[in-house]
């Protein structure tokens, strides 16, 4: 485990890309083993284009991402926690969602690669803000900085998880479910998705 830290501590870009790139992977492949039908088998073509969009921008955009951030608002101090919480809510949280969805449906070849974005953002990044507000209120309070890609895409695996499943499921279904599971939303319209190689 020491020599571990010690090469992250080397290599913070190689490790911390590298570890997310592959959780963002591993994501979509537990949510079709979660969700396929028994006999179907895994889609690995659509798992290599979400691993794509997640090592060639969610990890290093986080990466450089988290080092910005912490160099405009430095320390732990309660009042640069919340500036650095504020601003990841209110830049990277759309950025990565927009291009998340525009990415993969580029990657599809569909016709209209705004047409997730468009249906999906803002049941998205609601959702996104009620997670990822209390997950970088504890990366920015105590995890090293050297570390904090990691710990995110620690974190991100469910959450792509969940985004995964947001591109293969009909809107209204998903809707329905997360009001269900969630019955504290009230009357509140949740996330939901059409699939992404199946549609």
């Amino acid at each position: 485990m020491q020599a571990l830290v010690r090469f992250t501590k080397r290599h913070p870009w190689v490790t911390n890309v590298t570890i997310y790139g592959s959780l963002f992977s591993c994501a979509d492949v537990v949510q079709q083993q979660l969700t396929k039908n028994p006999g179907d088998a895994i889609n690995f073509r659509q798992t290599a284009k979400v691993g794509l969009v997640g090592f060639c921008f969610h990890a290093n955009f986080n990466f450089f991402w988290l080092r910005f951030i912490e160099r405009v608002f430095p320390g732990s101090a309660p009042r640069n926690v919340i500036r650095k919480v504020m601003c990841d809510q209110l830049f990277a949280g759309p950025v990565t969602i927009s291009v998340f969805y525009t990415g993969l449906s580029f990657l599809d070849g569909a016709e209209d690669i705004f047409k997730d974005l468009r249906e999906k953002f803002w049941p998205t990044y609601k959702s996104g803000v009620i997670c990822w507000t209390l997950i970088q209120t504890v990366n920015f309070s105590l995890v090293p900085p050297f570390i904090r890609t990691t710990y995110i895409g620690v974190c991100a695996f469910l959450w792509t998880i969940f985004l995964c499943y947001l591109r293969n499921r009909d809107i209204e279904q998903v809707t329905s479910q997360l009001l269900a599971s969630l019955p504290f939303l009230g009357g509140r319209r949740g996330p939901g998705s059409e699939s992404s190689d199946n549609r």
